[in-house]
């Protein structure tokens, strides 16, 4: 049996959790024009900046959506809370800050193709952004099925229930509690609790466990769709965070496959320690078994292009911008696995020829 420890040191190191006293803000990084409106987009390139940019980047969204002056957060503490949040960030191949900035920034690219700030209440867009920016804090770079089946501290305290993102949660609301990262210190406790709530439900939402659930329930309620009803608000906001979580086929090919590639390292690095461990291991996490078409064409054929499709009937504005780059990828990885398909043919039939040829 695996210890109850593994994959859980993460959990001891509580001075993250405080602001950094020493560093009262990050070095500004002054956007331009071009980036303020490339940040608009769906294409922005999120890998040409580094930490301090990207945090910026952050605090822009804030400022440009009006949640800084219409909640009257303290500029500082947004900063301070910020760095926090960076610094509860592991050094993951693919669950890291880097990919926080990524989900963060495709949220704000949402919000503005779809107008939602004259559809959602500030306070719902303020729910969005924040569960976005703190959705996979201290991932281990484990995913669940490793949490649960290894026996870790995380499975055995949530009781095998989402264990990740409910650590997410509750890592997220130490940081709030640290009075110099509170942007939410001006909200009343009735609204603190509305916010709280909010951000834990979006959280849990992104547990690809309930991926089906999630998208059944919307898509039940889509075609009589109520902006008035606040089930059907809720249910919308978590399928739009989860169309943000795993968005980066909807970005250029040269911005999407890097992602693939520190996806797939993250994979292989959990198989091949379940394998250590006598675990079970997914098919499509096993670096002997997975390809990068196989594992994209059928995650992009039953998982993205449905669940965008879906919000597409809301919003038929990202039917261009996020949909056809979704549908271009599929076809690319299908020619892809062709040529792949192919080449393994004629090694195929190379080994077979070797082979008569000794009988000759």
């Amino acid at each position: 049996m695996a210890s109850l420890n593994n994959s859980s040191n993460f959990l001891d190191d509580k001075k993250k959790l405080t602001p950094r006293r020493d560093v009262p803000s990050y070095p500004k990084y002054h956007l331009s024009q071009e980036t303020v409106e490339a940040l608009r987009h769906p294409t922005f390139d999120v890998w040409q900046w580094e930490t301090n940019e990207m945090l910026s980047c952050l605090e822009h969204m804030y400022n440009d959506l009006d949640l800084v002056k219409g909640f009257n957060m303290n500029p500082i503490t947004l900063k301070s809370w910020l760095l926090c949040i960076h610094d509860n960030y592991q050094v993951n191949p693919f669950h890291n800050f880097r990919h926080c900035f990524c989900v963060t920034q495709m949220m704000y690219s949402m919000i503005c193709l779809c107008s939602l700030q004259e559809i959602f209440t500030q306070v719902d867009i303020l729910i969005l952004m924040t569960a976005a920016v703190c959705h996979d804090l201290q991932h281990p770079g484990y995913n669940n099925t490793y949490q649960i089946n290894a026996r870790t501290e995380l499975a055995v305290r949530y009781n095998d229930i989402s264990p990740l993102e409910n650590h997410h949660c509750a890592v997220a609301f130490q940081i709030f509690s640290q009075p110099d990262c509170n942007i939410f210190s001006t909200f009343d406790a009735e609204a603190f609790k509305q916010i709280r709530q909010g951000i834990i439900t979006l959280i849990l939402a992104t547990d690809m466990a309930r991926h089906g659930e999630i998208l059944d329930s919307f898509k039940h309620k889509v075609d009589r769709f109520d902006f008035s009803d606040e089930e059907h608000v809720t249910c919308l906001k978590m399928v739009l965070i989860k169309c943000c979580d795993i968005s980066n086929e909807v970005r250029p090919m040269e911005v999407a496959e890097p992602w693939v590639d520190c996806l797939l390292e993250e994979y292989f690095m959990q198989s091949d320690r379940e394998k250590a461990e006598s675990l079970p291991v997914a098919p499509f996490m096993d670096r002997e078994k997975v390809t990068k078409p196989t594992a994209q064409i059928g995650f992009i054929k039953f998982v993205l292009i449905p669940m965008f499709e879906t919000v597409m009937k809301l919003f038929p504005q990202i039917d261009k911008v996020m949909i056809q780059p979704l549908r271009e990828s599929r076809d690319r990885y299908e020619e892809l696995k062709q040529i792949d398909d192919a080449m393994r043919e004629v090694r195929y039939i190379c080994v077979c020829v070797c082979v008569f040829d000794c009988f000759l």
